[in-house]
């Protein structure tokens, strides 16, 4: 059924709450002569305001009733004494109530239209000089261009929260920008969809072959390849994309990619004679990473020492042996200025890892900890004894801007003569890219992970791209010690990744396959077990240390399904449990979610009252508060308490259930993945492998052994377009 709206208009009375960032207002609004809440986006919404709000009046449960406005329409006082109201109120910068009654007293019901049209007679009124005049016209001015711009985009069918952004990026000339380019509003900042600017396009006369669509279209394929994991596209390949997604013909889209490159709008790069096309930022990033790494290739020693005075030291000092290639691996990273650490589980990297810490810190060196997610860091952190973070943390993200930013930089480099960074498979190109610009040129990067698994979410693939190089000093650890060989999660992951079949009959141990060939006999399963069956033998806590990892997101077992199950099983409405069905899905307080994208805007508290920004892709939480009235969500992940509004909800997922990807970064004390036949795509040896390495103390995996058996055999690497070896060899060899 259609949502039915209703309008209504009056006066703001008092300006409850304005949140800057997204526009979301709350307002105290007189409507003939009764007051009413009216909340919605708007921007720099002042008292004294005539509106029209089109929307609906809801009953919140704190706040009463209110009228939720989809829509604010505002209409600039007309009367002396309402202008009065309005410029007392601060509405206009350097005008406060005395100079708002001398200037109304003035030019009376003219006042609005002198500052529009003839600011400098603003003279005319005492305690104006020609400067302040000419700035009070530029305010009001700006403000003017703030409501054409709300206007414009609202009658194109576009929210008012996406013609905040537009305002943010491009001021007074946005109304310009959007006639001659509709497709400017695709860019990353304001993320309007390709289809809805063509829409848009379309209406205002742009033509299927303008180049200004095709450009557009070239570079969304780009971007929307970036989120599948690539770099780059070989250019017949994108050419091939943009003709069927454009409709457009091949010698005009050649033509414009021609241009796009001649003006540096995006990158060509050439590998024998294939070539390659960048969005900028990747083409910068893999070439500043290729650079960097030179450089630190040169500062190595010309022959590392065997160190084995100082290793027995080490020894006896850590009260342990190390075997002769963790021994190797801990000189190699101590004297090196680039290092990496691989291996599997059970292969003794968290020994040797602590080894080369120890090591650095004997010799007097300063060492920064650091991974990709922040469950990664806390983990890091655990096994190492010191302070670790993440890397945004560490490079100490700016908040609050629309392009990624940190404070640390080749002007303001850490302080750090080493940095060591776990999880390196998880890294991808533009952070690598930032986190080496903030590292002074003489410092050590040491870079542990498992090379085994899946690549970073992200666009690139820079742990196997390193060491496919064949130049940067890399020890890998292959032997699984005595006591993690008892453990038939890792045994079977070394087997996985050797190609062979894990044991599935055990009924004892931390491994467990239980055969079921029916899908939706394995989802009533998984419920059962993840509800009651673990939490009854373990005592595992079904939130917290459960978590169930599936390789898909459609289908019976696909998350999208499973989430649902799970959270009518672990947390069914009940009365007084608030809860608001969006985007066709419901968030309910109690439910588990998960950050799918980093956010660096979102504030936190911890609970001794410390306050900082920043959530990032993979954290996982609970919701703990849900007010449809205010349009607000908390969630607590781990000690933070972050604060999202619910334009920021699509930003969370339910988490009862995540994909293999999702899950890269974290362990969890159980893990439950059920296996479907009908997803060959989502059969290979490395998914696999990273999803039973996720598990710390307990693996059930379900379904039918032939879909292991093909997973296993099929040892198809993920196929990511990146470039990163070739333009490091390409440099280092020059």
């Amino acid at each position: 059924m259609e949502q039915e709206w209703e309008k209504i208009s009056g006066t703001v009375e008092d300006v409850t709450y304005h949140n800057e960032e997204s526009g979301f207002t709350v307002l105290l609004v007189d409507v003939e002569g009764d007051p009413v809440t009216v909340v919605g986006e708007v921007p720099e919404i002042a008292e004294g305001e005539e509106i029209t709000a089109t929307g609906s009046y809801r009953v919140h449960g704190t706040y009463g009733v209110q009228f939720r406005a989809e829509l604010i329409e505002r209409t600039l006082p007309a009367t002396a004494g309402a202008i009065r109201r309005y410029l007392a109120s601060g509405a206009v910068k350097g005008i406060g109530p005395a100079l708002a009654g001398r200037m109304v007293a003035r030019f009376g019901d003219d006042t609005l239209t002198i500052m529009e049209k003839e600011p400098e007679r603003l003279t005319e009124v005492r305690g104006i000089s020609a400067e302040k005049a000419q700035k009070i016209g530029e305010e009001y001015q700006r403000q003017f261009g703030i409501r054409s711009v709300m206007s414009l985009l609202a009658s194109l069918g576009l929210p008012a929260a996406t013609a905040i952004k537009a305002w943010r990026r491009w001021g007074t000339n946005t109304a310009d920008v959007l006639k001659s380019d509709p497709y400017a509003l695709c860019c990353e900042e304001i993320g309007v969809e390709f289809e809805e600017a063509d829409r848009i396009a379309a209406h205002f006369g742009v033509a299927g072959e303008d180049p200004c669509r095709l450009g557009a279209g070239l570079q969304y394929i780009l971007r929307v390849n970036s989120r599948s994991g690539h770099t780059c596209l070989p250019k017949g390949k994108l050419l091939s994309l943009a003709a069927e997604f454009l409709q457009a013909a091949p010698e005009s889209l050649e033509n414009t990619l021609a241009s796009l490159v001649e003006d540096n709008t995006l990158a060509a790069y050439a590998v024998g004679e294939k070539e390659y096309i960048y969005l900028q930022p990747l083409y910068r990033a893999e070439s500043y990473v290729a650079s960097r790494v030179c450089i630190a290739l040169q500062l190595q020693p010309p022959q590392l020492e065997a160190m084995e005075d100082e290793l027995d030291k080490l020894e006896q000092a850590q009260g342990i042996t190390y075997d002769p290639v963790q021994r190797r691996a801990i000189a190699a990273a101590v004297q090196s200025r680039l290092f990496i650490l691989t291996g599997g589980p059970g292969t003794g990297k968290t020994t040797t890892l602590r080894g080369i810490l120890a090591l650095l810190e004997q010799r007097g060196e300063k060492v920064s900890l650091a991974a990709p997610t922040g469950r990664a860091a806390k983990r890091m952190a655990e096994i190492t004894g010191r302070e670790a973070s993440t890397i945004h943390r560490l490079l100490e993200v700016e908040p609050k801007t629309e392009v990624l930013t940190f404070k640390r930089g080749e002007k303001n480099p850490l302080p750090a003569d080493a940095v060591i960074v776990d999880e390196m498979s998880m890294v991808d190109t533009l952070l690598m890219e930032h986190l080496l610009r903030g590292m002074r040129l003489g410092a050590r990067l040491i870079m542990v992970g498992d090379s085994d698994q899946l690549p970073s979410v992200s666009a690139g693939n820079v742990l196997r791209d390193l060491i496919q190089s064949g130049l940067v000093p890399c020890v890998h650890l292959e032997r699984v010690f005595r006591q993690a060989a008892e453990s038939l999660i890792v045994t079977n992951a070394h087997a996985i990744v050797r190609g062979e079949m894990p044991e599935l009959g055990c009924r004892t141990g931390d491994f467990f396959f239980l055969e079921q060939p029916d899908v939706f006999a394995q989802q009533r399963l998984v419920v059962d077990l993840v509800s009651r069956r673990l939490p009854k033998s373990y005592g595992y806590d079904p939130l917290r240390e459960i978590q169930v990892i599936t390789p898909a997101k459609q289908g019976p077992l696909g998350t999208r399904e499973l989430n649902r199950l799970l959270q009518m099983k672990l947390n069914p409405p009940e009365r007084g449990k608030s809860e608001a069905t969006l985007m066709g899905r419901t968030l309910r307080e109690g439910d588990k979610v998960m950050q799918i994208r980093n956010n660096y805007d979102i504030i936190w508290q911890l609970p001794d009252g410390t306050a900082g920004t920043g959530i990032f892709n993979g954290d996982m939480g609970i919701i703990e508060m849900l007010d449809p009235g205010s349009k607000t969500i908390q969630v607590r992940f781990e000690e933070k308490l972050a604060t999202y509004s619910f334009e920021n909800q699509d930003q969370l997922e339910h988490a009862y259930a995540v994909t293999v990807h999702k899950s890269q970064g974290s362990e969890f004390e159980a893990v439950v993945m059920p296996l479907e036949h009908r997803h060959p795509k989502l059969h290979y040896r490395n998914l696999l492998y990273t999803a039973v390495t996720r598990a710390r103390r307990l693996l059930i995996m379900t379904g039918q052994k032939e879909t292991v058996y093909a997973m296993v055999q099929n040892n198809r690497r993920t196929l990511r377009y990146t470039n990163q070896k070739e333009m490091l060899q390409e440099m280092y060899n020059e």
